[in-house]
Formats: structure tokens, C-alpha cells, sequence
């Protein structure tokens, strides 16, 4: 039997009262009761979904936050590769005067180890060595050796060395990826050029920075973010500078020199076209610097803007030229040659020689009379000579843009330049100073007498105001008198058809570390301009020690060392620098200082 709860009795009696059904009154009851049951159920229902939702939510979340944590979280490689993009790998390139490359950036790979990654040590330090034959596997094996953990093995390699190291399949041994400089000439102009290495390293990148030359010099210019689509223009000619090369080399062999350098320099901008320096090496592959022994020694050595020599008779031009500027004589004046004695000091002409009691001042210069010379300079004294000097540049380091060029500075008596350094510097001794040097002095006194500045910049160095050295008139005759030298005088293996090459010879007795001189042991030049009539470049050869045996005797004289050398130069840079030969063999002759031009057609 169903139990029925009985309905309220007092309900019962209202809705009566009031003329309403009691049971419907009951049914609404239960209905009411029954939704706020339902309403109750489905909140608890929603708030167990949300409940679940919010669990699902907040673990997804915790899901994400991690993978966003691992994501933005590097390894220390991780780190060193993102720190090594902040490196300055770039380089502006370096050309020629005619847009030719000299020195340019490659991407290239490294070698990197990381030992304690690697699975077997000693097959790695096997495996390297026979990959690299210089690398030697004992030293790797102690290299690997904990605790190294990171270490470069090799700083740039070749594709095909990369793909060797990478079949060692070692996973210690990581290649790098890193930009390196690359001169693509090879050994041409490499003591122009320098060479770069690197500064800043990290596993991906690498901080190219200049070492030398014009690397060191222009670093910043060549690193500047602003500039990397400007390359840096020289001034120098690819093919001139590879001409001057051959040549300078053959020279030095044949006659069996140490050393060699030579210049070639545009007479009225001072732009240097070529400049040689031999022995020379690869600045893609530099050798170490000397640790000891005589820097010169080395291939490092720039003896054209860095060496530092007494030139010998080439200096005679600047006494002739001051002799002419003071007014004490002019090309025809006769000079007294007889044999001097200074206290007791003889001064000598050349093995000896006897020019009789009287040359002109023309034939001091052509002859290379040392007596001469010395007259000169004891009539215009010691202050006109270091003021021209001075004017010339010789009594401080050029301001050509190479560092060994700003460390090399002349060598001159500073404190006691008295009348007897006066007579010795006058032909050639006593004074030290660069090849460089010559050239800029040979080019300012016979371009019309306008001082130029040497410099390794595409269009000069520009003087302002322009400064004169020497009078027109001046320059004239020393044009005329470089000429006769080569002519009728010292220097008539550097004459060259077609290109009135006029220029001195000098050869000076070298110097020994610990005082006094050799005798058998000079260094000899030429210093020459081209053509005669208007100069448009100055040559400067120079020989360390050169000796060419001729019939069982040596000979060491500029004339017959350095002259034939800087003929052969002319010879073949006329025509590449855009010189066509004379329809006949011109010269100049000086009379009264006007210049008369003699010329066979």
C-alpha cells in the first residue's frame, strides 16, 4: 500500500473560503517546489562544468607557459651565436685606381671543439692531424683533455676540409660559419695592403679588424656601418704595381741583392701608382713577426716607405737646386773641383776620380762630383740647406697613410748640424731617410717647383695653398741636368727610347750596426722622372747590397745596379699608364733659364 501524505488541512479550508479548487491549489504547490528543485540541480551542474573548465584551462595554461619558457630559453651556444651577430664582421672592400678588387670579405668556415661533447678524444686529435697534416695529434690529445671545453682548432678552412672534419662524424667538432679577409691578388701589393685578422671571436661570428698597411690605417673607415657599399680607393694601379713587381724581383736576383724596393709616383699629385718592397710575402697567409735579429731581415719589412738609408748621390740634386735658388751659380757657372780638405777631413771624389780643377755646375751634377758638391754647400751654409730640407719633408716622417711610413723618421743631426754634416749631406751621407722621400723631393723640385705630399689615396693629397719649393726657372734646369745625367753621365742604362727619362744615380756605403761603415757593402739607388721635358711620374729604385760580378770583379754602383732596373720599369709601365713614346729623342738644354727643346724628328 502507497502512503499519501495527507494535505494541509488549513489550505484546504482557505481555498474553500475563497471559491478555489484545493487540489489545484495543491498542484501548483508541488510544481513550484519541484522547479526550485530543478533550478537548484542545474546550478550545481553548471558550476561542476565550469569547475572542470577552469581545471581543463588552467592546466593547458601551465602547458603553454612552459613550452613558451623552453622556447624563449637559450643554450649557452644559443647565447654565444646571438651575442656573436652583435660583431662587426663586415668590411668595405679595398680597389685599385680603376675599381680592380685588392682585398675583399669571403665567407669562410672555422673548426671549433667542444672535448667534453666528444665521444672519443683521441680518434678526434687522429682524425684533425690527418685531415690537417701542420696539426699535430699529441698537442690535440692534451688540448682535449678536461677541462677544455671549448677551444678553436682552426680559424678558416676550405669547403672541402670542412666537409672532411664533418665526415669524422665526431659531434664534438662543430664548424662555424665566420667572414675572413681575402686578398685574391695574392703577394701583389701586400706591403700596400697589410692584412687583417680577426679581434672579437664567438662561435658564429668573428671581428675582422686591420693589422697593417692600409688595413690598419683605414680600419675604422673600412668597419664604418655607414660606408660598406663604398669600397676604399688607392691610388695604385693593379697592372703597374704587378709590372714594377716582376721586374723588381728579377732585378733583385740578378743582381744578387737582399733587398729591394721601388716607386713609382705621379710627379704633380703625389699619388703613388706602384710601390714594391722585396723580399714580400702573401697577406693571406702572413709570416710571424721576428722576434729577434734585425727587423729589416724580414719580409714584413716595407723598405720603400719604412727603411731608413744615407741615399748617396741622389741628393746632389738638392745642392745643385739650392746652389741655383741663392743665386751662388746657375747651370754654366764654373765650380771649383780641386781636392778639398775640411780640418782634417779629405773629401774625395768617387774611386778616386779627378774631374780637373773646374766643372760646371751642370757636370757637378752629371759627373757626381763630391768636391763640387761640398763647395756648394760650404758657399749657402748649413741653415739654407736644413731649410730646404726641411721644406722637402726630410726632416720628419711622411704623411703617407701606411703606419711604417709614420714610424720611420729621417735620421739627421738634430743638435750639431754643423758645416762639416752640411758638406757630407750635400752628397749623400749624413742623412737618412726613406725612398718614399726621395720621390715626394724629386717630384716637388721638377714639376715646376710645387711641394707634393705622397699619398696612397685615388686623387692626391691636396696642399692648400699650393707651397713652392723651387722657382720655375729652377725646375727647368734641374729637368735639363736630370737629363744630361742620363745622357752623357752616370745613368745611361736607364735611358729609355721614346721617353726622355732624365734622372741620379746614388750609391751610398752602408752602415754598420755598431759604427762605422763596410767596404764592400752600399746601398744604391736611382731616382728618376719621366718624361724629362714634363715630368709625370718620378721612379725611385733602391738596392740592398746588390753585387754584379763582371769579369771577375764586382760591381756595386747605382749606375750600373740600380739604373738598368728602373729603365726596365719605364720601359714597360710607360704604355699601360697611357704614355706614348716621342716621335724622336727630345731633351732640354738650359741656357740663361730658358728652356730650349732639341728634338730629331
Amino acid at each position: 500500500m502507497i502512503r499519501r501524505p495527507l494535505r494541509p488541512l488549513a489550505r484546504i479550508i482557505a481555498a474553500r473560503e475563497q471559491g478555489l479548487d484545493p487540489d489545484r491549489k495543491e498542484a501548483e504547490a508541488r510544481l513550484a517546489k519541484v522547479q526550485s528543485k530543478r533550478k537548484r540541480e542545474h546550478q550545481h551542474a553548471q558550476f561542476r562544468i565550469l569547475l572542470i573548465a577552469c581545471m581543463f584551462l588552467g592546466g593547458f595554461g601551465m602547458i603553454g607557459l612552459r613550452m613558451v619558457v623552453l622556447a624563449t630559453t637559450q643554450t649557452p651556444a644559443e647565447i654565444a651565436a646571438i651575442e656573436a651577430k652583435k660583431i662587426v664582421s663586415d668590411r668595405a672592400d679595398i680597389v685599385d685606381r680603376h675599381g680592380r678588387i685588392l682585398a675583399t670579405n669571403i665567407t669562410t668556415t672555422s673548426i671549433i671543439a667542444h672535448p667534453h661533447q666528444m665521444i672519443d678524444r683521441n680518434a678526434a686529435a687522429e682524425g684533425l692531424a690527418r685531415i690537417f697534416p701542420d696539426l699535430d695529434p699529441r698537442v690535440l690529445k692534451r688540448r682535449f683533455a678536461p677541462p677544455a671545453k671549448f677551444l678553436f682548432v682552426k680559424r678558416k678552412v676550405s669547403p672541402e676540409k670542412a666537409q672532411a672534419v664533418h665526415d669524422l662524424g665526431e659531434p664534438g667538432l662543430v664548424l662555424g660559419k665566420r667572414e675572413t679577409r681575402l686578398y685574391p691578388n695574392g703577394k701583389l701589393a701586400a706591403h700596400i695592403l697589410g692584412g687583417a685578422g680577426y679581434g672579437n671571436e664567438e662561435i658564429a661570428a668573428a671581428e675582422v679588424v686591420g693589422r697593417s698597411g692600409v688595413e690598419y690605417w683605414f680600419d675604422e673607415r673600412l668597419r664604418a656601418q655607414d660606408t660598406l657599399g663604398a669600397p676604399l680607393e688607392l691610388s695604385i694601379d693593379l697592372t703597374a704595381q704587378s709590372i714594377v713587381e716582376q721586374v723588381l724581383y728579377r732585378g733583385m736576383t740578378l743582381m744578387n741583392a737582399k733587398g729591394a724596393s721601388a716607386v713609382v709616383m705621379d710627379a704633380n699629385t703625389g699619388e703613388m701608382v706602384a710601390m714594391s718592397s722585396m723580399p714580400d710575402f702573401d697577406p693571406n697567409n702572413p709570416p710571424a713577426a721576428p722576434k729577434k735579429g734585425d727587423p729589416a731581415d724580414s719580409p714584413l719589412f716595407n723598405q720603400a716607405a719604412q727603411g731608413v738609408y744615407e741615399l748617396g748621390s741622389s741628393y746632389k740634386l738638392f745642392t745643385v737646386a739650392l746652389a741655383m735658388e741663392t743665386g751662388i751659380a746657375t747651370p754654366d757657372t764654373l765650380i771649383d773641383t780641386k781636392p778639398l780638405r775640411w780640418g782634417r777631413f779629405p773629401i774625395r771624389e768617387f774611386d778616386n776620380h779627378n774631374y780637373g780643377p773646374f766643372q760646371s755646375l751642370t757636370n757637378v751634377l752629371v759627373k757626381s762630383s763630391n768636391v763640387g758638391s761640398a763647395r756648394l754647400a760650404m758657399e749657402f751654409g748649413v741653415e739654407a740647406q736644413r731649410a730646404l730640407l726641411d721644406d722637402l719633408g726630410f726632416l720628419s716622417p711622411t704623411l703617407m697613410e701606411l703606419p711604417a711610413a709614420k714610424s720611420a723618421a729621417p735620421i739627421y743631426p738634430k743638435k750639431n748640424w754643423s758645416e762639416i754634416s752640411a758638406i757630407t749631406i750635400s752628397y749623400g751621407h749624413g742623412l737618412s731617410a726613406t725612398p718614399v722621400h726621395l720621390a715626394s723631393a724629386y717630384a716637388s723640385l721638377t714639376n715646376g717647383g710645387l711641394l707634393v705630399q705622397p699619398t696612397l689615396m685615388k686623387g692626391g693629397a691636396k696642399i692648400d695653398p699650393p707651397r713652392r719649393v723651387v722657382s720655375e726657372k729652377t725646375s727647368r734646369s734641374l729637368r735639363y741636368m736630370l737629363r744630361k745625367v742620363v745622357t752623357d753621365g752616370t745613368a745611361s742604362l736607364a735611358d729609355v727610347e721614346g721617353y726622355e727619362v732624365g734622372g741620379k744615380t746614388g750609391t751610398a756605403v752602408k752602415p754598420k750596426p755598431t759604427g762605422g761603415y763596410y767596404a764592400d757593402r752600399v746601398i744604391s739607388n736611382f731616382a728618376a722622372i719621366f718624361p724629362a721635358q714634363n715630368p709625370r711620374y718620378v721612379v725611385v729604385v733602391t738596392l740592398d747590397e746588390p753585387q754584379d760580378i763582371v769579369a771577375g770583379k764586382p760591381k756595386r754602383t747605382a749606375g750600373w745596379t740600380a739604373a738598368p732596373i728602373a729603365g726596365e720599369i719605364i720601359r714597360r709601365i710607360a704604355p699601360v699608364l697611357g704614355l706614348r713614346p716621342l716621335s724622336g729623342r727630345g731633351t732640354e738644354r738650359a741656357d740663361s733659364g730658358a728652356i730650349v727643346t732639341l728634338a730629331s724628328q
